[in-house]
């Protein structure tokens, strides 16, 4: 069977919010799941079952590739273990919505330096206001350390963002994604295994990391890979200011995580800009059938 992408039920757009949002709901679990094992363990937990369903899904071959498409998947692996430890290091240490109003610096960014539109610089500006705004005094105090590692994985979502797109033109369907996300669990489990022990294997455990990774990685990845085949990284990154919004309300209706009417104006400023980049997008031609 094939449908074109163009007639997939939420297009580009949608599939970029619809991961946004599994993403960050999966982030508030994986919360619930550090006091057990830790930030890493969750990152190995997270990558080595989101790994083992994509490599079930695609069955990817490793054959006929060059050398430029290897070191492609290898650095997109890369950026998915050092994003995802980043981020759940940040995450340990402050609110989830201020973790991830900060990350989306990277993304914001990758707007700013790649996009040909001046209108774009008018949105990512509306976005920066708001992520700043989200993050003045409507969370508390946050931990430097915390901060930090939040920026750090700002920084490897704007590579992911644009490794991401390279690693689609070079493998068909999700084959890419699967090696880059085994790469990626192969890197981070053994420190996982190392530092977390027994506790990693327990039963219940190992059944929330399983639903940890399959809302914050495989179904998101998947609907980011498949999006960033028809969407400028620049719009594509733009979108990525819906992640505060999102993840603030994630905090508050999973973790019970408070902000301020400061933070729901940043919200509003967010989506705007948001909804700004998708009216400014230039309408893709139609593309080949996409095989499912």
């Amino acid at each position: 069977m094939a449908i074109t992408r163009s007639a997939l039920p939420l297009g580009s757009v949608g599939l970029v919010v619809a991961g946004l949002a599994l993403q960050e709901v999966g982030a508030s679990f994986a919360v619930l799941l550090f006091p057990a094992v830790g930030a890493l363990g969750v990152v190995s937990l997270r990558l080595g079952f989101s790994a083992l369903i994509l490599l079930a899904i695609s069955r990817p071959t490793v054959r006929g590739y060059t050398r430029a498409s290897w070191a492609t998947v290898v650095a997109f692996g890369i950026a998915i273990a050092a994003m995802n430890f980043l981020f759940y290091e940040a995450l340990d240490r402050i609110p989830l919505g201020a973790a991830v109003t900060i990350e989306v610096l990277g993304p914001l960014a990758v707007s700013v330096f790649t996009s040909r539109k001046r209108s774009r610089w008018v949105w990512a500006v509306i976005a920066l206001a708001g992520v700043a705004l989200l993050g003045q005094g409507s969370f508390g105090h946050l931990d430097p350390l915390g901060v930090v590692f939040a920026a750090g994985a700002g920084a490897t979502w704007a590579g992911y963002i644009l490794l991401s797109a390279r690693t689609g033109q070079h493998f068909p369907r999700f084959d890419g994604l699967a090696i880059a996300m085994s790469i990626g669990a192969l890197v981070t489990l053994p420190f996982g295994i190392t530092l977390t022990g027994p506790a990693l294997f327990e039963p219940q455990i190992l059944l929330l990391g399983a639903a940890v990774a399959l809302l914050s990685s495989t179904l998101p990845y998947a609907f980011e890979l498949l999006a960033l085949r028809r969407l400028p990284a620049s719009t594509f990154a733009i979108l990525m200011s819906l992640a505060p919004a999102i993840a603030t309300l994630a905090g508050l209706v999973i973790l019970d995580q408070r902000f301020t009417v400061v933070g729901a104006v940043a919200i509003g400023l967010v989506i705007v800009a948001s909804i700004g980049a998708v009216r400014s997008a230039r309408p893709q031609p139609p593309t080949e059938p996409l095989a499912v």
